[in-house]
């Protein structure tokens, strides 16, 4: 049994039974019938035409649940004329079904799941255990959607920006469970991008790409983190960053330029420095300008004064802060580091402690309450 080949085909499937009529919440149950009845059958039976057969027995199911809810009797005439078995035109689909789970009327975390189970072809299970909640919330959340999407008709082109948004929700959650969500999010980025021919698509398949690379190069054996200016750049991945800087560069020649190219140009500047001393922090502060800009972003905003910092000096950094609102998420933390670098020892070591309380993740509260330590350590050491 090649699960792949399901995970390919189940959001194809889906999307043929919406293109006939089927809602979408009766469609996705009938589909999952269907890849249960294949697990059974296909072992001792594999079909010729796998996709056909799955249409065939989706179809099937649909029409039987259709025909038992009295609730839809109306429609029974509609349903009555069943497609016969064949090859299954090909016409894709797809894409309906990225909008469809990007939909406005869904909150993020809701269009998150239904994104992951419909098109990345993830069961509730493995969904569940990546966000570390139980099987049966999951569940709940993803009938929920389902329920909300059903009877939606896109009579007009669906919203790219939600889309990416969603998909870069699903990137942002990282590793849990046995699904690597990063991973997931590049692969259904990459199948958008096969399907839509848009330069943030590119422009956030870059983002993901060049992030990612990183990734081994985060955390120490530990489990700690590292901070960027102390990665092993030997061990970040030199392939995925020269495709993702490829796929940019292809993004950037279309002249249409947007938040997700802005932030994978960033990226870009980082992943091409040697070494951090290297980094051209001058033309990543010349981006972070871009990108407010397009934005207007207050975190966009912090990220510029950080890097304003290194490009003209803490001084400049600390006044490009001093703007902000102090509330921002890791400001506390920003100051911390610029005042360090501007050897105000004692007050950078009073902030990292109150930025570690302020710290959203136990690896981001760890390594602020490292850095305080350190930094008092230097002091005791020096006086």
């Amino acid at each position: 049994m090649d699960e792949a080949l399901l995970r390919v085909l189940a959001p194809e499937v889906l999307a043929v039974l919406v293109r006939r009529g089927a809602d979408f919440a009766a469609a996705e149950d009938a589909v999952q019938e269907a890849l249960l009845e294949a697990v059974r059958r296909w072992p001792d039976e594999p079909p010729r035409d796998p996709k056909g057969w799955l249409v065939t027995v989706a179809w099937r199911r649909f029409l039987d649940a259709a025909r038992a809810d009295t609730a839809r009797r109306r429609r029974e005439d509609a349903l009555e004329e069943e497609p016969g078995p064949g090859p299954v035109p090909d016409r894709d689909d797809s894409l309906q079904l990225y909008f469809l789970c990007a939909h406005p009327s869904l909150t993020p975390s809701s269009a998150v799941a239904l994104t992951l189970r419909a098109v990345g072809g993830l069961t509730t299970r493995q969904i569940a255990a990546a966000y570390l909640v139980p099987e049966a919330t999951m569940a709940q959340r993803i009938s929920r959607a389902k329920r909300t999407v059903s009877g939606v008709r896109l009579d007009r082109p669906g919203d790219v920006a939600t889309v990416l948004r969603v998909l870069y929700l699903v990137f942002n959650e990282g590793y849990s469970g046995d699904v690597d969500l990063s991973a997931e999010a590049i692969r259904l980025t990459r199948q958008l991008a096969a399907r839509i021919d848009h330069p943030e698509v590119s422009g956030l398949l870059a983002l993901m790409l060049l992030h990612h690379a990183r990734r081994a190069g985060r955390t120490a054996p530990d489990g700690s983190l590292v901070p960027l200016a102390e990665q092993d750049r030997t061990r970040w991945d030199t392939a995925a960053i020269a495709e993702g800087v490829a796929v940019l560069q292809a993004a950037l020649a279309r002249d249409r330029l947007g938040e997700f190219q802005a932030q994978a140009a960033i990226a870009a500047l980082h992943a091409d420095a040697p070494t951090a001393a290297e980094t051209d922090w001058v033309q990543i502060v010349e981006w972070y300008d871009e990108l407010a800009a397009l934005t207007d972003n207050p975190v966009v905003r912090l990220n510029r004064a950080v890097a304003v910092g290194e490009a003209d000096g803490p001084r400049a950094g600390l006044a490009a802060l001093a703007a902000l609102d102090e509330s921002l998420p890791r400001h506390t933390a920003a100051r911390a580091y610029l005042l360090e670098r501007a050897d105000d020892l004692p007050t950078a070591a009073a902030l990292y402690a109150l930025a570690a309380h302020e710290a959203g993740t136990a690896a981001e509260r760890d390594h602020l309450i490292r850095q305080a330590a350190r930094l008092n350590t230097l002091l005791r050491e020096g006086s």
